[in-house]
């Protein structure tokens, strides 16, 4: 049965089910609710929670994510993306990976001033710092609370290098402060593009702008001299892997520098809520591309092995590969992102002198 026609699919949301949460002892039900006098109510629409952390920037020194610092102003994301690896982290805050990833967003309005007390300790050197490591900075909201904005301006205060992931356009409205961090070699934009099939995304990343309109992204940043790599992430075999020359052609049209890939994985709670989501959206396929993904990860849709889980391994993944790379090859050749100029850093206390 066509998308369209199955009235089961809970159209303008990503997942189609709010799985168990494995922190949590109980758990509500639907399936039997015939004793209740009235219908069981769910608000359904968006809600924001407020956090205040202590420390605003996550380090990772996993193999393959080595010295990678990154700030996430929100959790969970209104984008609604189906294969989102961020959606297992919501568990840890009591929620569901399901619908409550896109529709409890959790808000760290205190997310500029913790960065700037991190600039300022004592002994501090710079590196480059994400925004959007987890989930997008500029998702919907964003519109609204300008957190990531007062970061940005946190980073041009300190000429700090930042690097931005993104897949909406709402980046563009803070062209006037990464243009001064790019003249300075201290900011990297990078837009996420999945697919340019306009079905497809509709039905992958509900709450996310067009593809079109990411590439419009890339090249209005591009015209004010703001590095951009396009990330054809992630590549899901048999849905959209057959795009990738197209869209690595496309963004190079548009001025990008360079590109990346992952390919899909179904940590967690996700292989679930994807597993749900493909026979519901793509019942005629779901089959071969869940057998494809797993060809990619040792036999499973599960795969946390450095160096393979964002890669994947096998023939499938191979061919992938290469796909990406003869497409770099004929669309960037000669390009690459410029270095971060890490010198200009200065935190209130001035710069610090070498004794040698």
């Amino acid at each position: 049965m066509a998308h369209e026609e199955n009235a089961e699919f809970f159209k303008g949301r990503g997942a189609q089910v709010n799985t168990h949460n494995k922190f949590l002892k109980h758990k509500y039900v639907q399936e039997h609710i015939e004793g209740l006098d009235e219908q069981l109510l769910e608000n359904t629409h968006t809600q924001l929670f407020t956090e205040n952390p202590k420390k605003i920037v996550s380090e990772s020194n996993s193999p393959d994510l080595s010295h990678f610092h990154s700030i996430n102003p929100y959790q969970g994301c209104e984008h609604g993306c189906i294969y989102c690896y961020a959606r297992n982290s919501h568990e840890y805050y009591g929620f569901s990976a399901g619908l409550d990833f896109e529709r409890k967003i959790i808000v760290k309005r205190n997310a500029p001033e913790l960065l700037e007390k991190y600039f300022n300790k004592r002994g501090y050197q710079p590196i480059p710092i994400v925004l959007s490591g987890n989930t997008d900075c500029y998702q919907p909201i964003e519109r609204k609370l300008k957190i990531t904005r007062s970061l940005l301006q946190i980073f041009l205060k300190y000429k700090h290098p930042v690097s931005i992931i993104t897949k909406n356009n709402v980046v563009l409205r803070d062209a006037d402060i990464l243009s001064e961090l790019a003249a300075m070699k201290l900011a990297h934009v990078n837009v996420s593009i999945t697919t340019l099939n306009e079905s497809l995304r509709q039905k992958l990343e509900p709450r996310t702008v067009t593809g079109m309109s990411r590439l419009g992204v890339i090249q209005k940043l591009s015209e004010k001299s703001i590095p951009c790599r396009v990330m054809v992430a992630p590549i899901i075999p048999g849905l959209n892997s057959n795009e990738i020359p197209d869209i690595i052609k496309a963004a190079a049209d548009r001025g990008a520098v360079s590109a990346g890939f992952t390919i899909v994985r179904l940590n967690g709670s996700i292989a679930e809520i994807f597993t749900d989501w493909i026979y519901k959206a793509y019942p005629d396929r779901a089959e071969k591309v869940l057998n494809m993904i797993k060809a990619c990860h040792d036999g499973n849709l599960n795969d946390s092995d450095f160096g393979r889980r964002m890669s994947g391994d096998g023939h499938v993944a191979n061919s992938i590969h290469q796909l990406y790379k003869m497409a770099c090859v004929r669309f960037l050749s000669g390009r690459e992102m410029p270095g971060y100029d890490l010198s200009l850093f200065t935190p209130k206390g001035g710069k610090q002198t070498s004794m040698f």
